[in-house]
């Protein structure tokens, strides 16, 4: 059986007019003055508490912004990566202490308020505005395979609407944009603007991905934002903007750092790609190179002694079989083997000017058997 609890009754301040007043004091004025004063007390009460909550949604929003960089940086390999991975971490720790304060002024709060006594205004007041039922909906985890397959349908349909939000300039603009398409305020419009800037990167047009990576920041905002306030990004975005446009000096700080950094990993995710397409392009023009024993020419040449080089340089036979005749029997082999197995040397082949001069050599013969044939 529920207990109810009802020593809140013991501290309720009694109204205004109960207490008796010398007849030479003004009541009424001071009636006043002490509804005043307590109203007073409560409002400061109160803002005080969304100050605090301020304080702690602010502080978690940098904690997340400082994870996720430390996630980002963890899968990088550089040096540079790892100075910054260590510095990002002890800010990390920072934030995480940063919110736990936060947390603990904001309880304490919360405990001084509670322990405040009614009064004929907080008595009066609707405890409840709404019916909920504390009920925790089922959520299913998509699967990687499902969330492909969301996120190509999704830019199937909308893909040249994401464009054109990507090439939006000026916050008005965007933001009536958002409004009049709220749905690519989503998860799968942030993922393919960022694909959007590597593309655009790896084709050098390094002015264009700057203005999508500004766009690409804005979507990420609305949505970090959306997550702080646990709410539909959909319904959030115009909050953004109206934030963004009359925000503070920090507040702008953060998204320009954040826009910067964002950029950074953009080139540097560019760069990588176009180092890996080189690599594949060799390899594939490596492999149509090789000879019919599997070896690379190339690989081949570099490898022989000058004299033989040279040999090679000059296309001349004669000069190949007596550097050959020269040098060691059994190194001659080797470096005669890979050439063949390389297809750099083809035995008991002719070139075109030995067949000419074959041919050559074979028509006087010809004219000499057709005089005896006369006779």
């Amino acid at each position: 059986m529920t207990t109810i609890d009802y020593s809140v009754w013991d501290h309720i301040e009694v109204s205004d007019d109960e207490d008796d007043t010398h007849p030479n004091i003004d009541t009424p004025s001071l009636f006043r003055w002490r509804h005043q004063a307590r109203v007073e007390r409560m409002e400061a009460c109160h803002k005080k508490g969304e100050d605090l909550e301020r304080n702690l949604t602010e502080s978690r929003r940098k904690l997340q912004e400082a994870q996720k960089k430390v996630q980002e940086l963890s899968l990088l390999n550089t040096e540079e990566a790892k100075k910054q991975l260590v510095k990002a971490q002890e800010e990390e720790k920072r934030l995480k202490k940063e919110e736990r304060s936060c947390e603990k002024k904001l309880e304490e709060h919360q405990r001084e308020e509670r322990k405040m006594p009614w009064n004929v205004d907080t008595l009066s007041r609707d405890g409840f505005s709404k019916s909920v039922l504390n009920v925790k909906p089922e959520v299913k985890e998509e699967t990687e395979e499902e969330k492909e397959e969301k996120h190509k349908t999704f830019v199937e349909k909308y893909e040249k609407q994401i464009k054109h939000f990507g090439m939006l300039r000026r916050w008005d603009d965007s933001q009536k944009y958002l409004s009049d398409n709220p749905h690519l305020v989503c998860e799968e419009t942030a993922n393919y603007l960022v694909i959007m800037c590597i593309d655009l990167e790896v084709e050098e047009k390094h002015a264009l991905m700057e203005q999508v990576a500004h766009q690409t920041i804005v979507m990420q905002f609305i949505l970090e934002l959306a997550k702080s306030l646990k709410v539909d990004p959909r319904g959030c975005f115009r909050q953004f903007f109206t934030k963004i446009k009359t925000a503070d000096q920090q507040y702008q700080d953060a998204f320009n750092d954040e826009l910067e950094s964002f950029k950074e990993r953009v080139r540097g995710r560019a760069k990588v790609r176009i180092e890996k397409a080189m690599k594949e392009y060799e390899e594939e023009e490596r492999q149509k190179r090789l000879g019919p024993g599997g070896l690379d020419p190339v690989d081949v040449y570099d490898s022989l002694p000058m004299e033989m080089q040279k040999c090679f340089d000059e296309k001349d036979i004669q000069m190949l079989q007596e550097t050959i005749s020269k040098m060691d029997p059994t190194e001659a082999k080797y470096h005669m083997k890979r050439c063949i197995d390389s297809g750099l040397w083809v035995p008991n082949s002719r070139t075109d000017d030995d067949a000419e001069k074959e041919e050559k050599e074979e028509e006087p013969q010809y004219e000499e058997v057709k005089k005896e044939t006369k006779e």
